[in-house]
Order: C-alpha cells, then structure tokens, then sequence
C-alpha cells in the first residue's frame, strides 16, 4: 500500500504566522513546525516504556516528594498563623 502526503492551503493571520515563524528551525519546513509543535504524547503512548521497578522507584521518590512539600507547607503555614 503506498502512502502519498497531501497538501492543505490553510489562511492565517499575519500575527499567527509571525508567531510560528519563530519555532521554525533554519532547516525545518511550516509542516515539520506544525507536527513537531503539536505531536503531544499522551499517558497511554508511555505505556511500557518503563519496567515495573523502575516504575516503583518512580513513583516511591514521587511520594516522598509529596510528602517533603506537605511538610514544607505545613511549617510555613504555621509560621504565618505565628505572626
């Protein structure tokens, strides 16, 4: 089955192109801007990229994070009330 890329004319303002123009590489075409800049992984495109224990390690250092941050805004709230 062989796969042929079409082309679309799409119309937009001066200020919008202005804006893209900025992302575009020197050596990049509009449409490598437009599908770099919206080629978005999702949770679900992740799936297997780690193995179950670096999913665990993962996931412990996100808690302890959580748990860090917990504690820093406890202090400071209590520092606050203190005043």
């Amino acid at each position: 089955m062989c796969d042929i890329m079409g082309s679309k004319n799409i119309s937009i303002s001066d200020e919008a192109y202005s804006r893209l123009k900025k992302f575009k590489g020197k050596n990049e075409s509009f449409t490598d801007v437009i599908n770099r800049l919206t080629n978005k992984a999702t949770l679900l495109d992740l799936r297997g990229t780690l193995t179950q224990d670096e999913a665990e390690s993962m996931l412990k250092n996100i808690n302890e994070a959580r748990k860090l941050s917990g504690k820093r805004y406890q202090n400071i709230s209590e520092m606050l009330e203190h005043q």
